[in-house]
Order: structure tokens, then C-alpha cells, then sequence
């Protein structure tokens, strides 16, 4: 019994001459090429890396802010050689800066020559002229689904638009096809890789969600954020990239207003080495707390949690 090759079957779908080939032989490789594009990745979420370029879908990747989601796109496009293509999402969002919008100024321009030219000429020929794709102006989603290039398209916090808008994005998580009214529907040259990211401000819709593979990005470990600052932050030892992991991982245990985000805890442990410190001491982790806080009613919490726990900090 043969299986059904989701890459072939949607190649055959888009009438793409060839199916591209995997870019990823094993979740193995997806570790270790973000790896070599500093991206220290589990084995969680390389294998839903894996998934999506097998089975040729769009990966929804939920969690708070900070933890990384953006810097995965990023990265997966890096390691496979990719174009990355993002669209950041907010509030108002609407067709034309997502998908696309005509050149009016250029189509106008062009109806005056016409009319110049000709007084006569028919207007159902100027129309099709005016619509044709030199007029069309492409934003981010319509440019990864026109690229021949290979593309990593990223849709950067789509909780942030309304239930309405992501009625725009439906047609290329599910068919990688666009479809425009002067001109017909426009299917994608390659399958991109698609990343969506959302720090749960909203919930997202079920048509949007069952097109995407899910995953959900959280805090890293001990173990695992301190590998990450060792392999960010130039110049710093193990011992104090530990000890950050730990204090960092203490105050997110606290009722904190917002929790400290790991690209915080990359800038705390990179003041905390361009003042020469080894350790951090008591004195040292108040007077630097604003770098990982960022509400006052935080940085109390947290003072209260860190003083009194000895000149360098457990």
C-alpha cells in the first residue's frame, strides 16, 4: 500500500513541475542546524519543524512573550537557506497591507494617456489594461505565494488582528493560494514554510487553528536557558550563565505582573558582564533588576525575594 505524499499532493495541486525537495532529513538535523544558527531548540519543537516541512503546514506557535517564537522562524529560515518574508500583525490590519493593493496614482496615469491617445478608446479594454499585475502592488502574504525563490513566510502575533482579518489568511494556510478578482486566483511558485506566532491576547478561531500544526513555546529549563546564554552573551562563564538561569527561573515563579522573557534575561546577563561580575551578589542583582522588570510592583516583589539571600545569590 502506497502513502500519500502530502509535499507531492499539494505540488500536484499548485501544478508545480517538481515536488522541492525535504529540507530536513530528521528531527536530528533540525536541532542541530538551528543550533549552528544560535537556536538551542528541544526536541519538542523541532520535531513540529520537522512535521510542518513534511506535511507541507503552517506551524501556530502560542506561548508569552519573549520566549522566542519570532527568533524560530528566524532561524529555520537561516538554516535552509531561505528568504523570510514577515508580516507583522496589529490592530486595524486590513487587505491591502497584507495582501495586496492596486497602484491607484499608476492606474490613473494610465487612464489619462488613454484618454489622451484616444478619445474613443473602449473601456473595457483600458480596464483589463489598468488590472493587469505591473499595477499591482504586493504586500507579505501575496510576496511569498509569487516568490519562485525559497521562502519562509512568518505572521507575527496574529492575536493582535481582528476575527475578521484572519478570514485573509484562510485560503493560503489551507490551498498556498491567493485569489484576486481582476485577475484571477494566484498559486504559489514554492511551498513556503509558514510560521504564525501569538502571546495568547485572544483566542484565535478554529478555522485558523485546524489548518496549523500547534506548538507551544514556553519558558525554557534551568538547563536549557543557561545553555542559551552561554551561547549569546560573549565572554561569560558557565557558573554565572547557571546562576542567572536559577534567579531568573525564581522570579518567574512569583505573581509577577510580567515575567522576565528570555531575550531579559540575555540583556541581564550581558550588563551583568560588562560590569565584570563573576557572580551575582545581592547588592549587584537590585541595582539591576529594571533590566529584567519592567513594573514597579514587580521590582518589589522581587527585591523582597532576592534580599536576604546572601552575598551571592543561590
Amino acid at each position: 500500500m502506497s502513502s500519500i505524499d502530502p509535499r507531492q499532493e499539494l505540488a500536484d495541486r499548485l501544478g508545480l513541475a517538481e515536488v522541492p525537495p525535504a529540507r530536513f532529513e530528521n528531527v536530528a538535523e533540525v536541532i542541530e542546524k538551528l543550533r549552528q544558527n544560535d537556536y538551542l531548540s528541544d526536541e519538542a519543537i523541532a520535531s513540529v519543524t520537522f512535521l510542518a516541512d513534511r506535511l507541507a503546514k503552517p506551524v501556530l506557535v502560542e506561548g508569552p512573550a519573549g520566549t522566542g517564537k519570532t527568533a524560530l522562524a528566524k532561524a529555520v529560515a537561516d538554516a535552509v537557506g531561505a528568504r523570510l518574508i514577515r508580516l507583522q500583525c496589529y490592530e486595524g490590519l486590513d487587505e491591502s497591507k497584507a495582501l495586496y493593493e492596486w497602484n491607484y496614482r499608476k492606474q490613473l496615469l494610465r487612464i489619462q494617456a488613454g484618454r489622451s491617445e484616444s478619445s474613443t478608446e473602449d473601456w473595457s479594454a483600458l480596464e483589463e489594461d489598468i488590472f493587469a499585475e505591473e499595477f499591482l502592488l504586493t504586500r507579505p502574504l501575496l510576496e511569498a505565494i509569487s516568490a519562485t525563490e525559497p521562502v519562509v513566510l512568518l505572521i507575527d502575533e496574529i492575536d493582535r488582528v481582528e476575527l475578521e482579518t484572519e478570514a485573509l489568511l484562510l485560503e493560503i494556510l489551507s490551498e498556498y493560494q491567493v485569489s484576486i478578482p481582476e485577475l484571477g486566483t494566484v498559486k504559489a511558485k514554492q511551498i513556503p514554510m509558514v510560521f504564525l506566532t501569538s502571546n495568547n491576547t485572544r483566542e484565535l478561531s478554529e478555522a485558523l487553528k485546524r489548518r496549523c500544526l500547534y506548538l507551544y513555546v514556553g519558558y525554557p529549563d534551568v538547563e536549557r536557558e543557561r545553555d542559551i546564554i552561554i551561547s549569546r552573551v560573549p565572554g561569560i562563564s558557565t557558573a554565572l550563565a547557571e546562576q542567572i538561569a536559577r534567579v531568573v527561573r525564581s522570579l518567574r515563579n512569583l505573581d509577577l505582573k510580567k515575567a522576565p522573557s528570555v531575550s531579559e534575561t540575555l540583556d541581564w546577563a550581558r550588563t551583568l558582564v560588562l560590569l565584570g561580575r563573576e557572580e551575582i551578589g545581592e547588592a549587584d542583582a537590585v541595582a539591576t533588576l529594571h533590566i529584567l522588570l519592567k513594573y514597579q510592583t514587580d521590582l518589589e516583589k522581587a527585591t523582597k525575594e532576592l534580599v536576604g539571600r546572601g552575598k551571592a545569590l543561590a
